[in-house]
């Protein structure tokens, strides 16, 4: 009798169940502007203008996302970016102390990143819903200049490359409002600004910064499975006045997507 009392008496507490969702979106990327530097004695390349990213690229994102408890999002995404083009060499062109000679100039600006993500929700009303969290992100930077073709019978010569990995702590916050009959708007963004030396104490003046940033509009075609438009801002770089280990590297691009997301419950 008491064991069924307090069966009556005791709480029921119904937690939400998991869902697991997919999403894929692909577009084209434009470079705004890109400039590289490896030594204070070269002037910084201008990709856009010397290095052929004058053109539009293809963009591809995927991502994975678990949610639990109405509340908690966990979410792993992979951004996949190699930009290459082969140009005309410029002229008189060197790089750290490495000349360069031929008839063309390969470039390739790798910068594929893997992003983990959790974001708590703050506000969660019948239109609108508000989530505000961080992310690490793992930067796998791969720069590469080959010359290639000779000329004046001389053979090409000159090869610089650069490679670098590793964790970016960023911040993150996420917004939807529905709109109705199905229909909403949702940005995200991803993003941090680190005087590094300042949060470091140390003498090595660097200062790196990270934007991403987008703005979404959907149709939820069915409980499962929704459909978008994006527009995102992706920037950001960092600069190293160290003279023994100088670099000066600034991206700014722009992409246009359409994207599904499919829930798995």
């Amino acid at each position: 009798m008491l064991a069924s009392l307090a069966m009556v008496a005791a709480p029921v507490i119904v937690f939400a169940e998991p869902v697991v969702s997919l999403r894929a979106e692909a577009g084209f990327l434009d470079v705004v502007d890109h400039r590289i530097a490896y030594s204070e004695d070269d002037p910084a390349f201008r990709y856009g203008r010397d290095g052929g990213q004058d053109i539009l690229f293809p963009f591809l994102r995927l991502s994975a996302e678990f949610h639990a408890a109405d509340r908690h999002t966990a979410i792993f995404l992979y951004q996949p970016l190699a930009l290459e083009t082969r140009v005309e060499m410029p002229p008189d062109f060197s790089l750290d102390g490495e000349t360069f000679s031929g008839s063309t100039l390969r470039v390739l600006y790798g910068f594929p990143f893997y992003r983990v993500s959790y974001l708590n929700t703050v506000v969660d009303r019948s239109r609108f819903e508000l989530a505000a969290g961080g992310s690490l992100q793992i930067r796998n930077a791969n720069t590469e200049f080959e010359a290639r073709g000779g000329r004046n019978g001389q053979p090409a010569e000159g090869f610089y490359r650069s490679a670098n990995v590793g964790p970016v702590p960023l911040l993150k916050v996420r917004a939807r409002y529905a709109l109705g009959r199905g229909f909403w708007l949702a940005t995200e963004i991803d993003g941090i600004y680190a005087p590094i030396s300042y949060l470091n104490g140390s003498d090595n003046d660097t200062t790196g910064a990270l934007l991403d940033a987008s703005m979404r509009a959907g149709y939820t075609v069915s409980p499962k499975v929704e459909v978008f438009a994006n527009a995102r801002y992706l920037g950001g770089g960092a600069t190293n006045s160290d003279p023994g280990n100088y670099s000066f590297n600034w991206l700014n691009v722009t992409t246009v997507s359409l994207g599904t997301s499919l829930a798995l419950q």
